[in-house]
């Protein structure tokens, strides 16, 4: 009798100890499922990380979606050594899940390699693509730009602003576009000087400019989306004793005397945005073109800082804001 106990102990003991194994086998396997996760590439523009604007929000849109653990992630800066064309070949060959490409700078390399490999998913931010395997993000930033106008001709006491780009590319023509028409709408006789630098990357050479800017032509308020180069002249603005708007990420640390508001183009936003929707729709994007603007809180204005608006502009500023996100106000912008 003792000799059946012993078997029927042994029994239950090696079937509790199949379970154990069963389940150890199962709840490993949905783990290995869960760990599978989305690799995404992105190619930046050549001025790279640092350039406390479009690059590092783009990343930062990344960095947030990596942390919640829905994706890993690499980057490539392309440089004179390695092209961003390049960047993306190796980004195909290695077959991540989504190869993302900022700014239409970089548009051309990106058609070249996605023609090459029509069953890669690409998203490029700030232009759009004909191609299939191409998705887009793009920014109604003439809004924004708009608002930003407003801001700098209430500002502006010698009705005289300007607007310093980084190069003239359709993005940022439509920057300039809807600044200026803010800046007329408030300050009809103000002046409104536009200069392109021809480089994002060239502190010094936004020194330069904004020098020449407020002491040559007399601007009082400029708005500067240049990258690295805007870097220089919002220093300089404040070290001449102006007024500076900045642009795509909150600027006003880099010039805290001078900095009225900045110009947030929330590509952060829209790049997690994006990726949590590629991921939701099984590594497809249920639009081809993504586009957002105010009504989307894409883009929009930070705080106020060196200025405080009277009660009959801030009313102003607001009417206006209101109509240009329910539509009834549009802002013209040409190529």
């Amino acid at each position: 009798m003792k000799t059946t106990m012993f078997i029927r102990l042994g029994l239950t003991m090696l079937l509790a100890l199949t379970l154990i194994m069963l389940a150890a086998c199962s709840t490993g396997s949905k783990t290995a499922t869960t760990d599978v996760k989305t690799r995404v590439g992105i190619v930046l523009t050549e001025v790279g990380l640092g350039d406390r604007s479009f690059n590092d929000a783009a990343f930062n849109g990344l960095v947030k979606a990596r942390d919640e653990k829905s994706i890993v992630f690499d980057y490539r800066e392309p440089s004179k050594d390695s092209t961003a064309e390049a960047a993306f070949e190796e980004f195909s060959q290695e077959k991540f899940d989504l190869i993302i490409g900022l700014s239409d700078t970089v548009q051309a390399d990106m058609e070249k390699v996605a023609a090459k490999y029509p069953d890669q998913q690409f998203l490029l931010i700030d232009s759009t693509s004909e191609l299939p395997n191409i998705a887009s993000i793009s920014f109604r930033a003439e809004e924004g730009s708009y608002l930003a106008g407003v801001i700098a001709g209430m500002a502006s006491k010698e009705k005289h602003v300007g607007f310093l780009g980084g190069m003239e590319i359709p993005v940022l023509k439509n920057f300039e576009q809807g600044f200026k028409q803010g800046v007329l709408a408030v300050n009809p006789e103000a002046a409104v000087d536009i200069v392109y630098a021809g480089d994002f990357g060239n502190a010094d050479l936004g020194k330069q400019l904004a020098e020449q800017m407020i002491q040559e032509k007399g601007a009082d308020v400029i708005y500067v989306a240049a990258g690295l180069t805007g870097v220089g002249a919002l220093n300089e603005i404040q070290s001449l004793g102006k007024y500076a708007i900045g642009v795509d990420t909150d600027q006003f640390f880099l010039a805290e005397e001078a900095i009225l508001t900045s110009m947030l183009k929330n590509v952060d936003v829209s790049i997690y945005n994006a990726v949590k929707s590629f991921i939701e729709n099984k590594h497809t994007f249920p639009k081809k073109e993504i586009v957002e603007g105010l009504a989307e809180n894409a883009v929009g204005l930070t705080a106020l800082h060196n200025i405080t608006l009277s009660d009959e502009q801030q009313r102003t500023f607001d009417d206006l804001k209101a109509k240009i996100s329910s539509g009834q106000t549009k802002i013209t912008v040409n190529p």
